[in-house]
């Protein structure tokens, strides 16, 4: 079954691609020579493996399975446009920063670069919670091997397709389960206390769907091990809330220090007042500064 789904003009498909190259040792999908990518995703109570590629009317959406309802098949049209962020209209965020003497090289350079998302809100707060304090790689290595210890898994043509681990088998974990993988004893505490406020309910991805910033970054910030950097890169990568982002991060940081030409990083207090001037769209700011790098 193959499904077309339209683009808007300001997408360009070879970003999305690097982004989810970023490290071999990536797990939850996987890139063929054509830059076809496979992922497994639930829909209703299956999990499903899907293609995604470019097609010249946009992206084509195809799984071997057939027996779909139209409910499934929306489902998934659905998981892929949030996951490329094809509903945001960047048209009001280029105009803004073609006038803005750090973003105007950028945009034109990396026009049609989106923020590629993280759907599930659990797995983008863990990721993040995976990544602080230690470089790129290492967390991908962690997410590894916790993926493969405690994610399920669906066997199709040869190759291994992972899931995500769900919140009540992570909540179930403890320091025994966590510390073989190289999970710091923080890393570990924080990782078991998400996956439990997510199984009493008292966060979810749709009890913060609609809430204002503020208080959405508020109730997850009610969470131990999620701070103000965790909360803002969840908002930013699960609903795309165009005026969330990580105002401490190093990345963001150095990559002002590059395009500014200054011999320190910026501090605090200049990195906010440099971004009162993309307020409402922050969030790409931060994207298009980090691919600066």
């Amino acid at each position: 079954m193959t499904t077309i789904i339209p683009l808007p003009s300001e997408f360009e498909f070879d970003f999305c691609v690097q982004f989810l190259r970023r490290s071999p040792k990536e797990i939850l999908h996987t890139i063929g020579e054509d830059t076809s990518i496979m992922k497994a995703i639930r829909v209703g109570d299956r999990i499903v493996v899907i293609a995604v590629a470019r097609h010249e009317a946009g992206l084509s959406l195809k799984t071997l399975d057939t027996d779909f309802s139209h409910a499934d098949l929306e489902s998934m049209i659905s998981y892929v446009r949030e996951w490329f962020d094809l509903d945001s209209d960047l048209k009001p965020f280029y105009k803004l920063a073609r006038k803005d003497k750090i973003l105007a090289p950028l945009v034109k350079k990396y026009k049609g670069l989106r923020i590629m998302s993280y759907p599930d809100l659990f797995e983008s707060l863990i990721w993040a919670v995976l990544g602080q304090q230690i470089n790129l790689q290492f967390a991908y290595t962690l997410k590894q091997r916790f993926v493969e210890s405690f994610g399920e898994k669906v066997d199709l043509e040869g190759s291994t397709h992972y899931l995500f681990p769900q919140p009540h088998r992570v909540s179930a974990l403890t320091d025994s389960d966590l510390l073989p993988l190289q999970f710091s004893r923080q890393k570990s505490q924080y990782t078991v206390n998400i996956a439990k406020a997510f199984v009493s309910g008292d966060i979810s991805k749709a009890k913060l769907f609609g809430l204002p910033l503020s208080e959405a970054k508020e109730k997850l910030m009610g969470i131990k091990g999620v701070g103000n950097w965790t909360a803002n890169y969840a908002l930013m990568r699960t609903f795309r809330y165009p005026d969330a982002f990580p105002l401490e991060d190093a990345g963001l940081h150095n990559a002002l220090k590059k395009q500014l030409g200054l011999k320190s990083k910026p501090g605090v207090d200049r990195v906010k007042k440099i971004f009162r001037n993309y307020k409402g769209w922050e969030a790409y700011a931060t994207v298009y500064l980090w691919k600066s790098l």
